[in-house]
């Protein structure tokens, strides 16, 4: 029904006229265009291939996809889901995702709150752009890259750290071989190549903050860790609650580069480097005959989780502080 208003001459309800589009209007519509046919064409329009999860997917010689898809290939239904779950590194699979983007969760807030606080209370601004630049520009180097520097440091022949062990008398260390020390590499490396960006996000939100709460903290005789307390750390809280919800919404994703890059796609590193999306790349690229249907059901399995934790994070932060929440 098409709304209307009151007629204040005749005492009846008259049509409401509608809105003509204005100049910013067609401006802004124009502006947006081309990102939305981008989304369109390369995140929506390719979502019909998910039925590959759902299917026995077949390639036949000289057929096209169409063709493979949907007359080639047989109808599983869920039985591509069922063998993820039934393969021998479906335990090890989940519980190097899960735990260690909780660890990645964790530190990543942490870490870099901690970070802007310490570089915001700088007095020279000098050394406030320097450390800054420091820690965001491992951000924009690649994995590929930041791969071989760790092979040039971890080698076992001419590495730096077994060089440095042969020359205190010790005996070197086979790193690729030995599982136990990669949970805490794996960190490490995620945190060097991380952390910068995090920081920026929150020096950013630091420096928003209005000053005259920090000269009346002052006035009242409030110190430094009771500013940080009382004031940074309150109005970070919304940034806080976003960056979270965000991190939780891909915690059954994890960084490819990070565990199949550094690591070097070791063998004897598997126990400590599985996950889901190295899972996905050996069934597509590893194997004799592609994988291609229980690649599809590990991505979309890892998209719906994704969905739902970061639906349920957004709803605890919301009933904790509403004005907090990501939507």
């Amino acid at each position: 029904m098409a709304q209307a208003r009151l007629n204040p001459g005749k005492g009846r309800l008259a049509p409401k006229k509608r809105k003509r589009l204005s100049l910013d209007d067609v401006q802004l519509f124009l502006l947006s265009l081309p990102t939305a046919i981008w989304y369109f064409c390369f995140c929506y329009l390719p979502m019909f291939g998910i039925v590959i999860a759902f299917k026995n997917y077949k390639a036949a010689p000289g057929q096209g996809f169409l063709y493979n898809l949907f007359v080639n290939s047989k109808w599983v239904g869920f039985d591509n889901f069922t063998f993820l779950f039934k393969t021998n590194f479906a335990y090890t699979i989940f519980r190097n995702t899960i735990a260690y983007n909780v660890v990645f969760i964790i530190l990543g807030v942490v870490v870099p709150v901690t970070l802007a606080i310490m570089i915001s209370e700088l007095y020279s601004k000098r050394l406030a752009k320097t450390a800054q630049t420091a820690m965001f520009l491992p951000h924009f180097l690649s994995w590929v890259v930041v791969g071989y520097f760790v092979f040039a440091f971890l080698s076992t022949d001419k590495g730096f750290v077994n060089n440095l062990i042969r020359s205190l008398g010790g005996t070197p260390v086979r790193w690729y071989l030995e599982p136990r020390y990669w949970p805490f590499i794996l960190v490490f490396l995620q945190m060097w190549k991380t952390v910068g960006y995090g920081m920026v996000v929150y020096l950013a939100s630091i420096n928003g903050i209005d000053g005259t709460l920090y000269e009346a903290a002052v006035i009242d005789g409030a110190s430094k860790g009771q500013q940080v307390r009382f004031i940074t750390l309150p109005q970070l809280r919304p940034i806080i609650s976003i960056m979270f919800i965000m991190a939780v919404g891909r915690i059954f994703f994890s960084d490819f580069g990070l565990f199949y890059r550094a690591p070097q796609n070791s063998n004897s590193l598997k126990d400590v480097t599985q996950t889901l999306d190295v899972y996905v790349y050996n069934a597509l690229f590893n194997s004799s005959m592609p994988q291609y249907n229980y690649a599809s059901a590990a991505g979309l399995l890892q998209s719906v989780l994704g969905c739902i934790t970061l639906l349920s994070a957004n709803l605890i932060v919301k009933r904790i502080d509403e004005d907090s929440s990501f939507f």
